[in-house]
């Protein structure tokens, strides 16, 4: 009999990966969506926050002179 992981879902975003955590899919809230993420034994001691990106960057604007004299 295979045992299977249960997916837990939070919008803990503070929440630091201990672990006991490890081989879990933990679904993340990043303020629009729920992200699932794998944790790995490399993400131990991090937050669960800098794994689910809250903002898209699409590049800064052809005409944005702003920064420029």
């Amino acid at each position: 009999m295979r045992e299977e992981k249960e997916i837990i879902v939070t919008w803990s975003r503070a929440s630091t990966i201990i672990p006991t955590m490890f081989g879990h899919t933990i679904v993340i809230h990043n303020g629009n969506e729920h992200l699932p993420i794998y944790i790995t034994n490399h993400m131990v001691g991090h937050k669960l926050g800098e794994f689910a990106p809250t903002l898209n960057f699409w590049g800064h604007a052809r005409n944005d002179n702003r920064s420029r004299c």
